[in-house]
């Protein structure tokens, strides 16, 4: 997933700072390359294609490659099948990763994740840094999560949108209005009322975050929104590709919608988020640096603790398109609205 790429480029940027003299690769999926190009924090992008999963044969190949390149260290924050296999085929002399009952066995130290946040970091960055970092060095090497554009690409966005009509004169607002799945995704007539509400409070320049075989989904907010709405709303202003959507992100003013790998973008870049967390999400994991001012969210757990006892992740996960009809828009708007008046400070 993009937000986890994303998220832990800052284990390289860690190595980094702590070993100055290594070389660094770092091994994500094909897809998310676009997220971490021209990252200075590590020297080689190593790619794992598609093909690997579908081959066998080819994954056996990748496994042989890893293991000529003879590393010293290898570092597992995915934790899965495949990168069990990898860490294990490389046999580097140091291979660190996650606890889970059978990870002592495939690697030679294994951190165990910690529940609760020491900063406001959130936990998805601090268990990361305890890869390369023991807990005494912990709070003193807090890192976040970069992005780099080019000059030519930061340009050429900024000439498509003047073309379009959009210019700094007024503010730009992203909205995140569609999740990776349904039970992550606001439901619609929700999201058209928080986007009235922010042209209303603004007069903002609104653009929608969504992939082409989401645009019907994304039509159907816009069209719930008001006329007035409407006439702020550049539907079809958006990137063509994932490097173009964060060219064009790093001129907005704030990011505003579902949580998801948008909002780890926008906080990438230094941009102002407000997030609505879907009700099954673990907020404390991915609420990072949350500050109340340039970083807000709402979460259903923060007004009704009432409705999740002590059940699951996974039974709330099973429950999100029940549970997301109590987080009504006069739980958000209040909060929505304490952010916006900062946002327009």
């Amino acid at each position: 997933m993009i937000g986890d790429v994303l998220t832990s480029t800052i284990i390289c940027e860690a190595l980094t700072n702590k070993y100055t003299d290594a070389t660094i690769d770092y091994l994500v999926n094909s897809n998310t390359k676009p997220v971490i190009l021209e990252n200075p924090y590590f020297h080689n992008i190593i790619e794992f294609k598609n093909e690997y999963r579908d081959s066998k044969k080819a994954f056996y190949s990748f496994l042989k490659d890893i293991k000529k390149s003879k590393y010293d260290l290898v570092i597992d924050a995915y934790g899965k099948l495949e990168s069990n296999l990898i860490s294990y085929f490389s046999k580097a002399p140091k291979r660190i990763s996650f606890y889970k009952w059978y990870t002592q066995f495939i690697y030679t130290e294994v951190i165990r994740r910690k529940p609760e946040p020491i900063t406001n970091a959130s936990i998805a960055i601090e268990n990361r840094l305890r890869l390369v970092h023991n807990e005494d060095e912990l709070v003193t090497n807090i890192i976040r999560p970069k992005i780099f554009l080019k000059d030519k690409e930061k340009k050429t966005s900024k000439s498509y949108l003047e073309t379009n009509g959009i210019t700094a004169e007024r503010k730009l607002i992203m909205i995140s209005v569609l999740g990776s799945e349904m039970r992550k995704t606001l439901p619609f007539e929700y999201m058209a009322t928080v986007i009235d509400e922010i042209v209303s409070s603004t007069k903002a320049n609104i653009l929608f975050n969504y992939i082409p075989n989401q645009e019907a989904d994304a039509k159907a907010i816009y069209e719930l929104t008001s006329e007035v709405t409407k006439e702020h709303i550049h539907f079809n202003v958006f990137g063509k590709s994932l490097r173009e959507f964060i060219a064009i992100l790093s001129h907005c003013d704030a990011l505003i919608g579902n949580e998801g790998g948008a909002v780890n973008m926008a906080k990438a870049l230094d941009k102002s988020t407000f997030t609505i967390f879907s009700p099954w999400i673990i907020k404390k994991d991915w609420n990072m640096f949350e500050d109340g001012h340039q970083h807000d969210s709402v979460h259903l757990h923060d007004f009704k603790p009432e409705l999740y006892g002590d059940k699951t992740p996974k039974e709330m996960k099973d429950q999100a398109l029940e549970l997301y009809k109590s987080l009504s828009t006069e739980l958000i708007i209040p909060k929505l609205k304490s952010y916006l008046k900062k946002l327009n400070r």
